[in-house]
């Protein structure tokens, strides 16, 4: 008896987009697809959305399904979640992370604890999107990386893609998951480009990438900062350097697993992050790779982060204060225990 083989299936079509245009396309198809879904926010709808998101929404949808909020967010991110826990799947966007804090309570002591309070009872499947990250001089109180507040909580899922492609896949995930999600959008990734997947995309919550292999050392980054350590990276290949990025993807929950899976192979470890750098994601990676495969380490954990400032508005300031590529690669060269080499340097 023959055995047929089986079909070859061909990979879907790509298109290079923008990271907004990857976001405006999945909120659109995830309307398109369940009637339940909704979206709120401030200034989504007339005016599209601070960032234009939700170009075109509106007029497709109508006010039903785009709902233009007044500013005041814990009233409507109350409101989402009312809504959620009878059965709609509200995408709230809140114009940037900062604002978040005035919502806190809603977020954390309602939206993350519901499904345990109530015994499993009650899900709540809604998305909150919000964008942040310095570099825009938007100062102190508009630039602010606030993910490892959200990403402490028990109950609420948090994800930050670094890609076009992720962020439609996760996006995706995000509103059809039956639990509260924080979307993380770094506000400088909106006009970067890549290959996206056409048709339907869903990724796998809590699962990193290993975006670049290498065998020298492990970069661990998330969000922008995944698009400086694979630039240091590929910069450092000419200096015989085999780095390998992963890319966290999801801070909670955290693939720890692939991390110390990645640190294992190489033996040393860098955590580049856009936030502050005590009690950050650089931390809880410290301590995973500590916990996980100390043994395996040639040399100790480095964390590359912020200036431990608030944000200054002036531009070079500003710049001062972030991490940046320059920094990354001196660092990884300290783990190594290599000097540099005269190359042409890396942009601050």
């Amino acid at each position: 008896m023959s055995i047929e083989a089986a079909p070859v299936t061909d990979p879907p079509a790509t298109r290079v987009i923008t990271y907004r245009q990857a976001l405006n396309e999945t909120l659109r198809a995830e309307l398109l697809h369940d009637d339940n879904v909704f979206l709120i926010g401030e200034e989504i709808g007339v005016f599209e959305g601070s960032y234009k998101i939700t170009a075109g929404l509106l007029t497709e949808f109508g006010p039903d399904r785009v709902v233009d909020a007044p500013i005041a967010e814990e009233g409507f991110v109350g409101a989402a979640l009312g809504a959620a826990m009878i059965g709609m799947r509200p995408v709230v966007e809140i114009m940037t992370i900062n604002f978040s804090l005035i919502a806190i309570d809603q977020i954390v002591n309602h939206a993350a604890k519901m499904r345990s309070m109530f015994g499993g009872q009650v899900s709540v499947p809604m998305v909150i999107r919000m964008p942040g990250g310095g570099g825009q001089q938007l100062a102190a109180t508009h630039s602010q990386n606030l993910e490892v507040w959200f990403a402490h909580i028990p109950g609420l899922k948090v994800l930050a893609p670094s890609t076009p492609a992720d962020a439609k896949a996760l996006l995706t995930a995000a509103i059809r998951d039956d639990d509260p999600v924080i979307f993380i959008e770094n506000l400088s990734l909106y006009s970067s480009k890549g290959e996206v997947p056409d048709g339907e995309q869903i990724a796998e919550i809590g699962k990193a990438a290993v975006v670049k292999e290498g065998t020298d050392l492990t970069i661990v980054s998330y969000s922008r900062g995944t698009t400086t350590a694979l630039e240091v990276a590929h910069k450092l290949e000419a200096e015989g350097l085999s780095i390998e990025v992963v890319d966290l993807r999801s801070l909670r929950p955290l693939d720890r697993e692939t991390i110390c899976a990645s640190v294992r192979k190489t033996g040393h470890a860098v955590v580049f992050e856009d936030d502050w750098l005590s009690y950050g994601i650089g931390a809880e990676i410290s301590a995973t790779i500590g916990e996980g495969v100390f043994d395996f380490l040639d040399a100790p954990v480095r964390r590359v982060a912020a200036a431990e400032v608030p944000l200054p508005y002036a531009k070079t300031l500003e710049l001062a204060a972030l991490p940046h590529a320059a920094e990354l690669a001196k660092v990884v060269r300290e783990v190594l225990n290599i000097a540099p080499v005269n190359s042409a340097p890396l942009e601050k």
